[in-house]
């Protein structure tokens, strides 16, 4: 099969597409057809070498939709033929899902929305579960204020959707031309990026890594939630502040699901691109302003 791996570090011309065996699962695993899988920030950080592994085949891609193709040994609730989602958990790992097929802990998929196309389905797993977990460590009471940073790029907009549902009342803090998109998932006021919300929140889930600035926007005895583990900022004036790491988790996504499917949840894709052009998508992933997930798709 064909895999989008990295052997040395670097910018995105460092991006290979190779062939491998197509790989089998083991006990309680199922192996998955990939339909289309995400491009996320977090693939050009194993590209550039921020996790390690110097010196071994990189795999790439956590996000995917496809069908499962084959079950491992033990595994029940799944047969050949489902379309699923799920996430790839890991950073390094000789295989990821930009792929045609990828290995998974049968524990991390969930039946894939009926209500989207596999392309959107594949922008899910990663943002959403990082955005329901975040929302959920704030801890914070229906009717509390919460800002939220980078509200218009997809793990920002999803956690301000999740946001509201929860009963808090969202302060979006995005690019001036964002303002009507984010208002439109919920966000009951707007901040232009730069500046600061007019009155300290109970909480921030900082989205866009913003660090000791949005840190600034919280009240006495607030929260605030980073989504980058061990490099948020430190904690101050009674301020709680949580660093939280994603984790597969199929139980969570499949709510998630529920959600896009009731038309709860706004999924966006940017761009579809074929796996064959792994590096296009890489080099766009470095650009600025855009808007919604990339994902490559295997067709």
């Amino acid at each position: 099969m064909r895999a989008a791996v990295v052997t040395a570090f670097g910018g995105p011309e460092q991006v290979e597409i190779v062939r491998v065996p197509v790989p089998r699962p083991a006990a309680g695993q199922v192996r998955i057809r990939v339909a289309a899988a995400g491009v996320n920030p977090v693939d050009g950080a194993v590209r550039a070498g921020v996790f390690g592994g110097a010196g071994t085949r990189l795999g790439l891609g956590w996000d995917v939709a496809g069908e499962i193709d084959e079950v491992g040994a033990g595994v029940t609730g799944w047969t050949a033929g489902q379309r699923v989602v799920a996430l790839h958990y890991g950073p390094v790992k000789p295989l990821g899902t930009h792929a045609e097929y990828a290995v998974l802990d049968a524990s991390a998929v969930a039946a894939a929305p009926a209500t989207v196309d596999d392309a959107a389905a594949a922008a899910l797993p990663l943002s959403g579960l990082t955005a329901a977990r975040a929302v959920g460590l704030l801890g914070l009471a229906p009717g509390s204020s919460v800002l939220v940073t980078g509200a218009a790029g997809v793990v920002g907009g999803l956690a301000v959707q999740l946001a509201v549902r929860a009963g808090l009342v969202v302060t979006a803090l995005a690019g001036e031309s964002d303002e009507e998109f984010v208002r439109s998932l919920g966000a009951a006021e707007f901040v232009p990026r730069g500046s600061a919300p007019a009155r300290p929140v109970d909480g921030v889930l900082d989205a866009a890594v913003l660090g000791e600035r949005a840190l600034g926007f919280v009240r006495d005895g607030g929260v605030y939630v980073g989504l980058r583990p061990h490099a948020g900022p430190a904690a101050e004036r009674g301020i709680r502040v949580v660093e939280q790491e994603v984790a597969a988790d199929g139980a969570l996504l499949a709510e998630l699901v529920g959600l896009v499917d009731a038309g709860a949840l706004t999924l966006r894709v940017s761009e579809a691109i074929p796996l064959a052009d792994a590096v296009k998508a890489h080099a766009r992933l470095a650009e600025p302003g855009t808007r919604g997930r990339l994902v490559l798709t295997t067709a």
